[in-house]
């Protein structure tokens, strides 16, 4: 596309970019090129995002896009955005600086200088010391969110040792020392909380960030999760074999592993419950995985994982071994579940009162019903919602799930930083907070938070 057509779009209003869109289909037409973009393949039923422990996810899926040009759907979504006019003025994250925690970062450098900045800061606390260890290019897809909101913010990108909360914390401590003001993670760890924003990990994070008045505390904004229809809240309700029914009568959870990767069923409770979890081959009969609940200094928790065979069917059990029946969370990463409850589906980092939990809606402004929902702690949650998927410069596909919600609010914090240094993290939290365009229900509401992210 010529230079000049190029600046056009990047800097239009949305009259424009509809006007330019038109006029790019007719050139293509003309030209004999395709006026629509490659199709992308469907996603599942239920999204998943990325684990530290790995298990068995997918980072997003792809959606057929809507212009014939990426750019043109990049010009338009940042338009919704209101960035085109913050750019306009000036206004694009310089001075600010922002951390990407995620485990997919294979391959970055050759999209230095193109889809995100020509430098980025790294720093790897995995035990091997390697950014790129894993095939995944998830955090790229982050830091092109935020370099296309906030282009001359700075990046950091880090990833941390899968199940090991304390490198985690390790690496947000990093991203203060660094200056970064700002830290936007997509990858969820379920089990690393009580569910309800409660937890050494989480008292942890929140000593790090700051009480958002002092200078230098940051702000952390976190995927609200793909896990609604794979995540089960309630309280233990034990059937006449001792297992928890999760309908009357119903002591199996059906568990449907979406391919031959691996399972991850993770349940978390408050202190003082002692629940067993089990997962069972419903087709030959046997236990493939047991874990109990046991407390332990950063986690009240029970996981089980395991690799599924094809043409077998699962279910998971719930026992209470000891102390008294009380409410717990259960998630399925990499699956399906037939019990399935919406509510209270925000894992960690998200269900945190210190964390910025951020979803999903289409292009309609409707929660897509994967995103994760509320109430989980204190603080009403989610806290806002962004549009998905967000078009990649980079590959055919454009970015989906929470996953690409989180980053966009982290781009527009940056932007209100740059033109407002002297700010504390809670006058950024709230202006976005209070600009954010109210869906559904009158105020906060537990599918779409206090509403759509948006600079005025």
């Amino acid at each position: 596309m010529p230079q000049t057509v190029l600046s056009q779009v990047i800097g239009a209003g949305r009259w424009q970019v509809r006007a330019l869109v038109g006029l790019l289909v007719l050139a293509a037409v003309s030209l004999g090129l395709p006026a629509g973009g490659e199709r992308g393949p469907t996603g599942r039923a239920g999204l998943a995002e990325e684990t530290a422990a790995d298990a068995g996810a997918t980072p997003d899926c792809g959606l057929p896009p809507a212009d014939p040009f990426p750019v043109l759907q990049r010009a338009r979504h940042l338009a919704g955005l209101g960035v085109d006019r913050w750019h306009a003025l000036g206004h694009r994250g310089r001075g600010v600086k922002v951390a990407v925690l995620d485990s997919g970062f294979r391959g970055y450098r050759d999209h230095l200088g193109k889809a995100l900045p020509a430098t980025v800061r790294t720093r790897s606390f995995r035990d091997d010391g390697n950014l790129e260890a894993k095939d995944s290019q998830h955090g790229i897809l982050c830091g092109e969110v935020i370099h296309a909101l906030a282009p001359e913010a700075e990046l950091l990108f880090a990833n941390w040792e899968p199940d090991r909360s304390d490198r985690f914390l390790d690496a947000v401590r990093w991203a203060r020392r660094e200056g970064a003001r700002i830290v936007s993670c997509s990858l969820i760890m379920p089990s690393w909380s009580d569910g309800e924003g409660n937890g050494p990990v989480h008292k942890a994070l929140a000593d790090i960030l700051g009480s958002g008045n002092g200078a230098g505390d940051m702000l952390c904004f976190a995927c609200a999760g793909n896990t609604a229809q794979r995540h089960w809240t309630g309280t233990f309700r034990g059937g006449p074999d001792g297992y928890h029914q999760w309908e009357p009568g119903q002591t199996d959870n059906r568990l449907y592993p979406w391919d031959d990767e691996r399972v991850s069923v993770e349940l978390c409770a408050r202190p003082g419950a002692g629940y067993q979890l089990s997962v069972h081959d419903t087709t030959g009969g046997e236990e493939v995985g047991r874990a109990a609940v046991t407390p332990r200094a950063d986690r009240c928790c029970a996981v089980v994982r395991f690799l599924p065979e094809r043409f077998r069917t699962y279910a998971v059990r719930v026992r209470l071994m000891r102390g008294e029946a009380s409410p717990f969370h259960l998630v399925v990463l990499g699956g399906g579940l037939r019990h399935a409850t919406a509510h209270g589906s925000i894992p960690f980092p998200g269900d945190g009162p210190e964390v910025i939990a951020v979803g999903a809606v289409d292009r309609d402004e409707r929660r897509l019903s994967y995103s994760s929902c509320g109430p989980n702690s204190n603080r009403p949650k989610p806290d806002l919602v962004a549009v998905v998927p967000f078009p990649s410069l980079w590959r055919s596909r454009p970015f989906a799930g929470t996953s690409a919600a989180a980053p966009q609010a982290a781009g527009l914090a940056a932007l209100l930083w740059s033109r407002y240094p002297h700010w504390n993290a809670n006058e950024v939290r709230q202006a976005l907070t209070s600009w954010a365009r109210d869906l559904g229900t009158p105020g906060h509401d537990w599918e779409t938070g206090h509403g759509l992210i948006r600079l005025p």
